[in-house]
């Protein structure tokens, strides 16, 4: 029987249209792994493993940990956001910041 975990990084990497092996090439992990931690009854990733596949898929680690969460909340996409911002190189960030400037003068 799949874990909690395992029911929520397939809902979200079907969410984004992955398959196995394209979440296992974005992730630095093998399809069988991924297919493991997806339908396995007790997987444990390592926190650097669950954070390469939280980033990619568009939220936190604590996200996969939490039982309660079915679903990721708004605070869980920001927080991914910004972990994704802060990683990025400054030339990334001022386009990114341009964007928004120019969002806002609409």
């Amino acid at each position: 029987m799949p874990s909690a975990l395992g029911d929520k990084i397939r809902a979200l990497r079907k969410d984004k249209g992955l398959s196995l092996e394209q979440l296992g090439e974005q992730t630095d992990s093998s399809k069988s792994y991924l297919w493991e931690l997806e339908n396995k009854d007790d997987p444990k990733p390592s926190a650097e493993k669950l954070g390469k596949i939280a980033a990619v898929l568009g939220v936190t680690a604590d996200y996969f940990l939490n039982d309660t969460m079915t679903t990721p909340g708004q605070a869980e996409i920001d927080k991914a956001f910004f972990r994704r911002y802060v990683a990025m190189n400054e030339p990334d960030k001022k386009r990114l910041r341009q964007i928004l400037d120019a969002w806002e003068d609409n």
